[in-house]
């Protein structure tokens, strides 16, 4: 096994390779039986796989399904199977554009229901093959107060094959010299949100001794790792631009905005329509549900959304959804999970309120919260807040407010109209994903107000 550590990089190469040609042959054999109108010479036969392959590699990319020990392994097969769904659509489009007629789709089938199996057997056999040339190191969690501490190693600990966390330790307890000898004794650390001062002594003293580290980023971070380095004659310098979207930018953006918006309007309706009658059918109350958020430069606006609590959900107050909710009708359980919900915010997008992509917006009551718990929070309001975003996809419904305004700013300092439609490419991805919609925890919305107090206290 030493040995074949050595090699692990070209072992991983070999054993993707393997996956993809796995995959690709399933196509080809359902090609060569099922559709030899569309067969070429043999040259042409060699361009038709090699696009086969493209799409797959794109896909597969685009939706991670190759981040073998990165992503859990039912991610990875999940991941798999979707960029097949799109590759084999295609590819059943261009072959019907070879035969000059609609072919059959059936085979299209079986040979999908093959890939699957291949993908869900070579994701598990793949992952194995990782985590024994990539043994998780022996780490050391490094954080301020025991409750930040408790919540990151038990959010890290459940991915034990990458993750081993065998201990943690306290700065606000224990001298930065203490923590040294201690690092000493571990393979990784992870530096959690601490003291900038103390952080940097310690990611120094990490960098010395050649040590792995995972450091928890603040907003800053995020702002400074999308700067641009210029060199002033023998000074390098980092250059924040914190212009935000360009012109041209905003103008594509929005023109992309109104043309998606008009075609999921068109699309879409009659899943609005079947929901909205549903919705009425079930109680009799209105179908919509409106609601003030916060968007672009602190804008307040009503998204509109389909109802999916009872009518008087908020009658003892806001409060965020919770896991097993009974707010939460029988019509909501059903298009809440696969966000129909949110089909109506195409009119708030066509109308200019919203954007597709961008900072989730928040209810003003939430703004008000999360900014006096984190004051870096209204960063996220210098561009239009969005349909899906870069937190939505990478984050969950009961993901920090500290953590979203970071997956934002990521989004914020790293915009392109192609990271745009990558990411709307990726919402598909999500929809199916039960995590993505996890609710809080029943103590979550006390937790927060109590945490908002006891700032308040301290100031």
């Amino acid at each position: 096994m030493k040995f074949l550590i050595k090699f692990r990089k070209t072992i991983m190469v070999i054993v993707k390779f393997f996956l993809i040609a796995a995959l690709a042959l399933g196509f080809t054999n359902v090609w060569y039986t099922s559709y030899g109108e569309t067969m070429y010479s043999l040259a042409g036969n060699y361009v038709v796989i090699a696009s086969y392959l493209l799409l797959t590699i794109l896909f597969g990319e685009l939706y991670g399904a190759f981040k073998i020990g990165v992503y859990r392994v039912h991610e990875v097969a999940y991941s798999l199977c979707l960029a097949l769904v799109f590759t084999n659509v295609i590819m059943y489009f261009e072959l019907c554009l070879i035969a000059g007629h609609l072919v059959r789709f059936a085979p299209f089938v079986w040979g999908f229901l093959y890939q699957m199996l291949v993908a869900v057997v070579g994701a598990y056999a793949a992952n194995s093959i990782y985590f024994r040339l990539y043994p998780a190191r022996r780490m050391l969690a490094i954080f301020a107060d025991d409750a930040e501490g408790t919540s990151i190693i038990r959010k890290v600990s459940k991915i034990p094959d990458r993750f081993n966390i065998e201990r943690g330790v306290s700065v606000n307890r224990t001298s930065n010299d203490d923590i040294k000898a201690l690092i000493d004794d571990f393979e990784a650390v992870l530096l959690c949100d601490i003291d900038k001062d103390k952080k940097n002594d310690l990611l120094r003293y990490c960098y010395t001794r050649q040590k792995r580290t995972y450091v928890l980023p603040s907003s800053a971070d995020v702002i400074i790792r999308n700067s641009d380095q210029i060199q002033i004659f023998d000074t390098p310098i980092m250059m924040c631009r914190n212009r935000g979207l360009r012109m041209e930018q905003e103008l594509i953006k929005r023109i992309v905005d109104v043309f998606v918006s008009i075609v999921g309007i068109v699309v879409s309706s009659p899943i609005m329509l079947i929901t909205a009658l549903a919705i009425k059918l079930y109680d009799g109350g209105p179908v919509f549900f409106k609601q003030n958020r916060v968007t672009k430069n602190g804008k307040i606006f009503n998204v509109l959304k389909f109802r999916s609590m009872v009518v008087d959900a908020d009658k003892d107050g806001a409060k965020k959804a919770e896991n097993n909710d009974d707010r939460i009708t029988p019509v909501g359980k059903v298009i809440r999970p696969v966000r129909i919900d949110e089909l109506p915010q195409f009119f708030n997008i066509l109308f200019g309120d919203m954007s597709l992509v961008g900072p989730r917006p928040e209810r003003v009551e939430n703004v008000y919260e999360y900014t006096k718990m984190y004051p870096d929070f209204n960063m996220r309001h210098r561009v239009k807040g969005g349909l899906t975003g870069y937190a939505q996809i990478y984050g969950k419904y009961n993901t920090s407010p500290e953590d979203k305004l970071k997956m934002d700013l990521i989004y914020i300092e790293q915009y392109s109209i192609f990271l745009d439609f990558k990411l709307l490419l990726m919402t598909i991805k999500i929809l199916f994903m039960k995590e993505s919609t996890e609710g809080f925890d029943a103590k979550a919305n006390a937790n927060v107000k109590a945490a908002n107090k006891r700032k308040e206290e301290e100031k």
